[in-house]
């Protein structure tokens, strides 16, 4: 027999079935497969997935290594990018500089997280449960509006805790100076101390106690207990929770921007703005001190990628049931309400109410009682009536709504294939939908610049790149969000579906994203709210017309409207409550849990 003619043969399938094969090996089948909406609408996504992920990063390493392009002289190929950026003692000062900003943000967050956390999980310390619903407001509260509320309290000259301590103890100079390293530390580390809190609360609610009960019952004090027992257990959240905020904090760009500035304290991230700024604007050698920026969160991720998937050794959880006991802190415990009041008072209550003051002044002056014969609601007409307002907050939404949306049916489809299909190289596409979580956001925006200049394709310049910024910056997010839900749904379902003869389209749609629904919503939900608050990304990216409500703030404090700022920043902040209580309300209503 030929082989062709065995090639032709039917050949038994795997239900008992024949089916025929072409000489070229290709079945029908097989070219049905390939040109079905199932396959169309995979090679998008992937293709889409790949495109915002490597792109950037393509044009970013290209760009650093040429001059700046003039009106008289074209852009030339180069190293000196890199001689300026990693051969200058300036340059050593600001690698130097960065890591200790970010290294004393991420300790100060963690420490301040950790001791709360410990007390919400594992003392008696009263109305804890209130004090982690109200935790959580801190996060709705823009980098910059929370930057700005420090200013007006800890500035030398206007502060009000520096006015109200010299006035008290009768000082000749202020207590504390916010333009300091200091001050960055303390700003961003109070900031973002919510997270710690938060990862750190999950960390001691999943241990079981029985060990720390051991220990006590062997003669262990509390802080013995904690100290030995305790904080080695919950080792790998440690050091992930450490590595996060550090990875966070290195990426940061409004305090140093608005606090390191002025004073001539650099970071990496204000110096990637400072050059991109010049003129001519040093593109390139903003991209080579983005390229350190982006070794350094790459190296960050990837320890913490690593210590998650090697932690088991940790594990305390196991089948057999557990009932947390809390330590009883007898008088203490009033002490420990009293440091979240405090707490309380410092992320939440002071920012916002010196906001809250400022935004019925003409001008910005300390409460008195003079001041209070000058309140006004001029601000906020000024802000009601300001030109590009309305403009902003219609950009805003909608980047935030597109955004998200987009983000969350992509990653869908890009965890199905990851978690449910034996593709190969799937893997590599899970990597690559989480790539953009290593680009900080001021860094993706010049990266994003940098390609639409040199592939003019009309989106510079317009919404379509803070859209595309937006999606790219978000997508690891949604990916994580869709890929808890999609690990609990079993193939059994799908499989049922294809037996009742719906095809993949029907099963996905009508099956599996049902089933997605609370990771789909959680993750929209997360992503709208993050999105509606992004300055980082969109800084070096706007243009007139294209304006966001961040972006707003940005110009009327670089405009030294201060009070018109404090307006904007306390209907903005409100605004953002109000959607947080509405997505909880809705969550709830789906079945969202915590």
């Amino acid at each position: 027999m030929s082989q062709a003619s065995a090639n032709a043969m039917p050949t038994g399938g795997s239900s008992g079935g024949t089916r025929l094969t072409s000489t070229d090996g290709v079945t029908p089948s097989v070219w049905r497969r390939l040109l079905s909406w199932k396959s169309l609408v995979i090679a998008v996504c992937v293709i889409f997935t790949v495109y915002i992920a490597v792109v950037p990063l393509g044009f970013l390493l290209w760009q650093s290594f040429f001059t700046p392009q003039t009106a008289s002289k074209a852009a030339e190929f180069t190293w000196g990018n890199y001689l300026t950026a990693y051969s200058s003692s300036d340059t050593a000062r600001l690698f130097l500089t960065s890591v200790q900003f970010a290294i004393g943000t991420a300790s100060f967050s963690f420490i301040v997280g950790t001791t709360l956390a410990w007390m919400n999980e594992r003392t008696n310390t009263p109305f804890k449960s209130l004090f982690f619903a109200m935790s959580l407001i801190p996060l709705v509260i823009p980098g910059i509006l929370f930057t700005v509320a420090w200013i007006l309290l800890g500035s030398p000259k206007i502060g009000l805790v520096n006015l109200s301590l010299m006035a008290m103890f009768n000082l000749d100079g202020p207590v504390f100076n916010i333009y300091s390293m200091w001050g960055m530390i303390w700003v961003d580390g109070l900031h973002y101390s919510p997270v710690a809190f938060l990862l750190m609360t999950a960390a001691f609610r999943a241990m079981d106690p029985s060990l720390e009960e051991s220990a006590m019952m062997s003669g262990a004090n509390v802080f013995q207990v904690l100290w030995r027992v305790t904080l080695k257990l919950a080792w790998p959240a440690i050091f992930a929770t450490f590595l996060i905020l550090f990875v966070r904090a290195i990426e940061s760009f409004e305090a140093p921007a608005l606090l390191g500035l002025p004073v001539g304290i650099q970071v990496f991230t204000s110096s990637i703005y400072e050059a991109v700024h010049r003129y001519p604007s040093q593109v390139g050698l903003a991209s080579a001190y983005a390229i350190t920026l982006l070794l350094i969160t790459t190296v960050g991720i990837y320890f913490v990628s690593k210590l998650s998937s090697s932690g088991s050794k940790y594990a305390t959880m196991t089948g057999k049931g557990f009932r947390p006991r809390q330590i009883d802190l007898g008088p203490w415990r009033y002490l420990a309400a009293l440091v979240f009041f405090v707490y309380f008072s410092l992320i939440v209550v002071l920012p916002f109410s010196v906001l809250l003051w400022s935004s019925f002044q003409k001008f910005y002056s300390v409460p008195s009682m003079q001041a209070l014969q000058n309140l006004t609601l001029e601000p906020y007409r000024f802000v009601l009536n300001y030109p590009n307002l309305g403009r902003a907050v219609a950009n805003s939404l909608m980047l935030s709504f597109g955004s998200a949306t987009l983000i969350m049916l992509i990653t869908s489809v890009i965890c199905w294939i990851v978690v449910k299909t034996k593709l190969p190289g799937r893997w590599l596409l899970d990597n690559l939908a989480s790539l953009p979580m290593v680009f900080p956001g001021l860094v993706l925006g010049l990266a994003l610049m940098i390609f639409y200049l040199n592939v003019d394709i009309g989106v510079y310049g317009t919404m379509w790149i803070l859209f595309i910024a937006y999606v790219t910056r978000f997508m690891p997010y949604g990916l994580r969000f869709n890929t808890t839900s999609m690990l609990q749904i079993h193939k059994e379902l799908e499989e049922s579906a294809a037996m009742s003869g719906a095809g993949w389209g029907t099963t996905f749609w009508r099956i599996v994203l049902p089933l997605l629904k609370p990771g789909l919503l959680s993750g929209w939900i997360y992503i709208m709210i993050v999105s509606i608050r992004e300055l980082s990304s969109s800084i070096l990216l706007y243009s007139p017309g294209t304006e966001v409500v961040s972006i707003t703030i940005w110009e009327l404090w670089e405009n030294g409207q201060y009070v018109e700022l404090s307006a904007l920043g306390v209907m903005f902040i409100l605004l953002l409550f109000v959607l947080v209580l509405i997505s909880q309300a809705v969550g709830r209503k789906f079945g969202i849990k915590e």
